[in-house]
């Protein structure tokens, strides 16, 4: 069973000799206009949890066991009806920057974007197409991640967990809901990669502990079953969902000239549901005609070399992928964002790992933050703001222990039991980390009745797992998010 937190706002003090500092919420305010006029206000800090300890089944009070960073935008003398969105990216490992500054907030980082990126110091523009101009917004850093920490002297493993880490994003939520008397608020969770299942997740926890009811999930890059996307021995299913990104990839690199990238990603989108996955069901059973076929039909959706497919039997994962594809250009692609290259550190690799596309866009958002924070929201800490860190690693799945680590049953659920609840899916086709055709594989098998599935509506972009660095896909996503989250609830 899941440990509660406590929702007070109060200092403990321990009666141990060796007790660690007393803490407390440390939040700043700050009042701003946007260039709308809208008039707003930010509350930047970190907020106490608190859990119930027990001990021989007597309660030894409520210990504060985590400081989670918080950044909350509301719109002055606006009413609790005004719709409020709570927004987390994945990892996991990963703050909440990208979502915050990329693409939600009214600030955003002066990235540029692939082939014309800002060079250093970089800087900070307005975002007047903002959500905020239509719903509050509650940006939230999980454990280890941003300024979030852990309480002196307690374990962070405990928190670097798929349960733990539900639960503390869950309670912040139903804490900061609580407090600022918004229950009778339209509300909207928005997941980025690992933060879709976290998304979920958290949705399925708030409405059982709390029977607290959200009115959509938005999920951008979205992952619902990771067994879709780890190239494991034995387990097909990703190379064929893997394709239509390697052909979309391909062709942004000018490998389908003349043609549109909606052709070639249907024609491989065809080839990987029907006779792809045949082949890779077949293993030695293949014919050799069958397997030429599927060798030269690879070769020409992905343009990689027959040889490379033959040596790999059919069945590469996606840093492979990266390495292979502009090898004779001296070049390897990214994984967050296929359009982005380099020269590979090691130019004789069968691999990839070191991404392009994280080396460049990693540094504008660094910067912006850590201005951002300190200038603009008016929150000192000396702490270093965690942008995407391994030390959440490794991350327990215990729950789903001889399982694919999967929440699509959550999503089930939650729609048959909330009528109203809609879902919001963002898809990149240059995206290697979490291609659009696995997500779609998951919701295609999903258990819902035509009513459910009328409530999600599926968005693409030709841009990657963070699509909003284009320009022209984030007014797109914008103007999509904006609507989804200014539905009349009565009306849906």
């Amino acid at each position: 069973m899941a440990e509660e937190f406590a929702t007070e706002n109060t200092t403990v003090e321990k009666t141990e000799p060796d007790a660690v500092k007393e803490v407390s919420d440390d939040f700043v305010t700050r009042q701003h206009t946007a260039a709308s006029g809208l008039e707003y206000t930010t509350t930047t800090g970190r907020l106490v949890l608190r859990r119930e300890e027990t001990k021989d089944g007597k309660s030894e009070g409520f210990k504060p066991k985590a400081e989670i960073f918080v950044v909350a935008y509301t719109k002055d003398n606006s009413t609790s009806e005004r719709p409020v969105t709570f927004a987390f990216n994945g990892g996991p490992g990963s703050s909440s920057v990208w979502l915050h500054l990329g693409l939600l907030g009214p600030r955003r980082v002066d990235s540029g974007d692939v082939g014309a990126m800002t060079p250093p110091p970089f800087g900070l523009v307005d975002n007047p197409e903002t959500l905020l101009e239509h719903s509050d917004l509650v940006l939230i850093d999980p454990v280890s991640t941003g300024f979030s920490r852990v309480i002196e002297g307690e374990k962070t493993d405990e928190f670097h967990a798929f349960v733990e880490d539900r639960d503390l994003v869950a309670e912040v939520i139903r804490l900061w809901t609580t407090r600022n008397n918004r229950w009778l608020s339209p509300k909207y969770l928005v997941g980025e990669s690992y933060g879709t299942l976290r998304a979920v997740a958290v949705a399925g926890r708030l409405f059982d502990a709390y029977g607290m009811a959200v009115n959509g999930l938005g999920l951008i890059s979205t992952v619902l079953n990771m067994s879709t996307l780890r190239f494991f021995p034995g387990s097909d299913t990703p190379y064929a969902l893997h394709l239509p990104t390697y052909a979309a990839i391909a062709h942004y690199h000018g490998r389908h000239p003349g043609r549109e990238l909606t052709d070639v990603v249907r024609e491989a989108e065809e080839y990987a549901s029907r006779d792809f996955g045949y082949a890779l069901s077949q293993g030695a059973r293949l014919t050799p005609p069958e397997y030429d076929d599927a060798v030269a039909r690879l070769s020409a959706l992905t343009t990689l070399n027959e040889g490379f497919i033959r040596r790999t039997n059919l069945r590469w994962a996606y840093h492979e992928f990266a390495a292979e594809l502009l090898r004779a250009e001296g070049l390897a692609v990214g994984r967050i964002d296929g359009r982005f290259t380099a020269p590979p550190a090691n130019p004789q690799s069968s691999s990839s790992t070191d991404d392009p596309s994280m080396r460049a866009i990693t540094g504008p958002f660094a910067a912006a933050i850590n201005h951002y924070v300190r200038a603009e929201l008016g929150y000192e800490n000396d702490l270093p703001y965690e942008i995407l860190t391994a030390r959440v690693q490794p991350w327990s799945y215990r729950t789903f222990e001889g399982a694919p680590v999967d929440v699509s049953d959550v999503l089930e659920r939650l729609m048959v039991h909330n009528p109203a609840l809609r879902v919001h899916v963002d898809y990149g086709y240059q995206d290697g980390a979490t291609p659009h055709f696995a997500a779609e594989y998951v919701f295609a098998h999903m258990a819902l009745n035509d009513e459910a599935r009328a409530r999600i509506s599926h968005h693409y972009h030709e841009a990657g797992h963070m699509m909003y660095l284009k320009p022209e896909c984030r007014l797109a996503q914008l103007e999509a998010l904006k609507n989804f989250v200014t539905v009349d609830p009565a009306q849906n």
